[in-house]
């Protein structure tokens, strides 16, 4: 665990997954300045965990590339936490080739960075380096980390983490996809204010039965709520049950959102509100 300033209590101290110079940490500063004061956690679960104890007072985690699609850790953390979203951020996501400014490629045998972040650059790792050993690790951060004491290793990571561990930048933008984005939550034991412009999560848990996810979506078009994204993952204390997440246009007070609520309670197993919070601006 590392801190990008002195603690102070849990005083406006935001918890990331970490360490510094992750698009995490990147995303934690676009959304309260770098002037916070911020501290690195290195999993998703101490992310959580972090924010739950109060030691921050709130967190910034991933939650779905546009890619790749979802983190699963941060779903299953969601599952159990109490806490709640209070914002999102998107930010581009560009990946590079990163080595030591005193090796050279013929002298790279392997190359390092995050689950995702090797699986957003696939097809370029494919096309250019199909022989090299890759090697997933806790963050891009770590992994340029890695990079800057090996010289016979390379990262994958942003410009960040490139400066931050004196790296050079041997290939720009690698992603396979050139809109590459990712999203990210602001968790805090605090509510968001309601502002005009807002967005639910939330868990919903459903019985093994016939025609489930069409109850779980018939109260919204009654209602006339728009879902802007549903995910499944299987519910880990039951064999083939499963629990959808489910993000849509509006407060958890709109009268509509109280009335689909309503609804749900009656048709489901469970309904977890995982908070109402601003849209995020791209």
């Amino acid at each position: 665990m590392s801190d990008t300033s002195e603690h102070n209590g849990n005083k406006d101290i935001v918890a990331f997954l970490g360490p510094a110079g992750t698009f995490t940490h990147a995303a934690a500063d676009r959304h309260f300045g770098e002037a916070v004061p911020k501290r690195g956690m290195s999993s998703i679960d101490e992310v959580f965990a972090e924010v739950e104890a109060g030691r921050a007072r709130y967190g910034v985690v991933p939650v779905e590339n546009s890619t790749e699609g979802a983190v699963n850790i941060t779903q299953d953390c969601l599952m159990d936490t109490s806490l709640g979203i209070v914002a999102e951020v998107i930010i581009p996501i560009e990946h590079n080739f990163l080595m030591r400014r005193d090796t050279s490629p013929a002298a790279i045998h392997r190359i390092v960075s995050h689950r995702q972040s090797l699986a957003q650059c696939r097809h370029w790792l494919k096309a250019h380096w199909p022989s090299l050993t890759t090697t997933e690790v806790a963050s891009n951060a770590e992994a340029a980390r890695i990079a800057a004491e090996d010289p016979t290793t390379a990262a994958i990571a942003g410009e960040r983490a490139a400066n931050l561990y004196g790296l050079q930048i041997a290939e720009r933008r690698i992603q396979d996809q050139s809109n590459n984005s990712t999203r990210f939550l602001v968790l805090s034991r605090e509510n968001a204010l309601r502002t005009g412009g807002d967005k639910t999560s939330i868990l919903v848990c459903t019985e093994n039965k016939p025609g489930a996810l069409f109850r779980v979506l018939e109260p919204f078009n009654t209602f006339q709520v728009s879902l802007t994204k549903i995910e499944t993952r299987p519910a880990r204390d039951s064999i083939w049950a499963y629990v959808f997440f489910i993000d849509f246009e509006g407060h958890a007070e709109d009268a509509a959102v109280v009335s689909v609520f309503q609804q749900l309670r009656d048709r489901t197993v469970n309904v977890k509100n995982l908070g109402s919070y601003p849209v995020a601006k791209v």
